[in-house]
């Protein structure tokens, strides 16, 4: 039985598949399409389906969209409708207003339609958007029973939602509405900071320069801490759903900084009162689930909890002995939460399935790859033991892109779609930012470590396998820092992903062989893309290893060099993207 979960009312469009409960593909929409983010979170848009990620799923299991059971949609749209009674600044037509609301509303409605006129032959189900992130949560964690958080921007009207979860079962106890909202307070001081609503993540690497304690007392005005677990925040100081910063730089006597300005130190204190506030607002919101469930678990889904600083401080100081967080708990996740919802709240299934690793993506036989290479016309060899050639040129000082396997679901390389460098040399920060990644200086970079060795290397208080999906900042260990100094944040810290054989055995191979060379049982991090989403196919990668100055390419078995390229014609080539899985099959299995 098969049953297909998609996101796609907001962002990170998704689609994920289960086959009798399991993971057969899950991927996001801008892997295919290489639009960042799948399209932009437009009122009328809500409706746009990630038929690329879609049909990629299909088209791993083999099936048509009319053999599927049931699909789930992550979002309840007769709930949202709901917003365009709250009463607040909005721009007329726009989110929050009746018209924009109904207009979301109406377009999303077309869905069911829509997919059947694709095919769909079986039922549909709207699964209420913070419950789809429960069900990413619970459903693929190692628990029988735990308490779950999400915490996002928005789903329906909810900002958060506090449940539990019991064997296949799962029970929403209470939630935070709008605009009481983590998600859209950091999306607001983004965009207050000079970036965009998406970059979260510089946000939270700027945190560590700052001190909070210049803006801590503003931060107290705009957050408060209410009983049983809730929080609100300042509406009117956010004025979420306009563009108006006025009372945000009267609040911080800070004005809204422009792109192209440069970052000062009070950009730089902002951004640490803020991680400040948010950990002890996650806190707040644990203790209360601890004190409630009874648990020892915790499960938590939203895009707040890709907050690695904020996981690993307020875990390690909760009374949980156990974390669960899913490496795509963004929303794309959600495609996943709204099919395992379907497979055990609809359906009734009881037996669940955990989630040990996260390639569940396209992966690439050697004449796929091959035939890649020949095409462009690079000159390649291939090794027969290529994670000890790999490891050998790491601590070299070369970067290699490494592309091998499924890939990755969810926003963080873990292995299969990495740039690789060596964390020993400090100069390889900036060799990464100026050469090839092409971002901010301040940015940190992140480590793989053997799961075996990482505690001689990072302060772990509470082990949990969450080190693997790269969800969790550790301290150094003091006598450490100066063995690996281009993987450490300026705050003493890592974003470790802990790397198990068992999970992703020919990484693993590779960074013991670098641990053998070195005796550092670690690589450099960072995903494979310059201002792209991160490549998917072995066209992506060629493309980005030859625009970018990536000094090597391991893909497959197969080992690409800079320096033995042809000059000319050749190396210019141009090469025409491709979506991976699109086959040729007859039209009535086509979306």
């Amino acid at each position: 039985m098969y049953v297909l979960g998609i996101n796609a009312a907001y962002h990170e469009s998704a689609a994920c598949l289960l086959k009798d409960g399991a993971i057969v593909a899950a991927i996001e929409e801008e892997r295919l399409s290489r639009r960042k983010h799948g399209k932009a979170a437009n009122l009328d848009d809500g409706h746009a389906l990630p038929l690329l990620a879609i049909q990629y799923c299909l088209d791993v299991a083999g099936v048509t969209l009319g053999e599927v059971s049931c699909v789930g949609y992550s979002l309840e749209p007769h709930d949202r409708l709901r917003n365009k009674e709250i009463v607040e600044p909005v721009v007329p037509g726009g989110w929050g207003s009746p018209a924009g609301e109904q207009l979301f509303f109406d377009l999303a409605l077309r869905v069911p339609a829509e997919l059947r006129r694709l095919g769909m032959t079986g039922e549909f189900k709207w699964v209420p958007h913070h419950l789809a992130h429960a069900a990413s949560a619970f459903h693929p964690s190692p628990f029988r029973e735990a308490a779950i958080l999400c915490v996002d921007g928005i789903g329906e009207v909810g900002s958060t939602l506090f449940a539990s979860g019991c064997g296949s079962k799962i029970e929403a106890l209470d939630e935070i509405r709008y605009p009481s909202s983590l998600g859209f307070l950091w999306e607001k001081l983004s965009k207050f900071l000079g970036f965009s609503e998406y970059d979260a993540c510089q946000v939270m690497g700027l945190a560590a320069y700052g001190d909070p304690r210049r803006f801590r007392g503003s931060f107290e005005r705009l957050v408060s801490f209410e009983p049983e677990g809730h929080f609100a925040l300042d509406g009117g100081a956010l004025r979420f759903r306009v563009e108006d910063y006025e009372p945000l730089e009267a609040l911080f006597g800070v004005p809204l900084r422009k792109k192209s300005e440069p970052i000062l130190a009070a950009h730089e204190d902002i951004a640490a009162a803020l991680q400040e506030m948010t950990n002890q607002t996650i806190g707040h919101m644990v203790r209360h689930l601890a004190a409630r469930t009874g648990s020892k678990n915790l499960c938590m889904a939203g895009g707040v909890a890709l907050n690695c600083v904020s996981n690993r401080i307020v875990f390690e100081a909760s009374p949980f002995e156990g974390l669960f967080v899913q490496p795509a708990a963004h929303d794309a996740g959600t495609a996943l939460g709204a099919a395992l919802h379907v497979w055990h709240d609809v359906l009734g299934h009881a037996e669940r399935s955990p989630m040990l690793h996260p390639y569940v993506g396209p992966r690439f036989d050697d004449s796929a790859i091959e035939r890649a290479l020949s095409k462009t016309g690079v000159v390649y060899q291939r090794e027969p033991n290529i994670e000890e050639k790999v490891a050998e040129l790491l601590a070299a000082g070369k970067i290699v892109g490494w592309f091998q396997g499924a890939m990755e679901f969810g926003p963080r390389a873990l292995g299969n779609r990495s740039l690789l460098a060596d964390p020993r040399a400090l100069e390889m920060k900036r060799r990464l930012n100026d050469r090839i990644k092409h971002r901010a200086s301040f940015r940190p970079f992140a480590p793989s470590i053997l799961a075996e060795e990482a505690e001689r290397w990072f302060v772990i208080e509470k082990s949990t396998a969450t080190s693997d999906f790269m969800l969790l900042a550790y301290p150094v260990r003091p006598d450490r820092m100066a063995q690996i100094p281009s993987v450490i944040h300026v705050d003493g810290t890592s974003r470790v992903q802990t790397v198990r054989a068992e999970t992703n055995p020919r990484y693993h191979k590779l960074i013991s062989a670098f641990y053998a060379r070195t005796g550092v049982p670690m690589v450099l991090n960072t995903s494979f893309n310059d201002s792209e989403p991160i490549v998917c196919t072995p066209e992506h990668a060629i493309e980005t290893f030859r625009s970018a100055s990536i000094d090597v390419l391991a893909i497959g078995d197969c080992l690409v060099e800079a320096s033995r390229q042809p000059r000319g014609e050749a190396e210019a080539r141009a090469l025409a993207p491709s979506a991976p899985g699109l086959s040729s099959r007859a039209s009535a299995s086509r979306v």
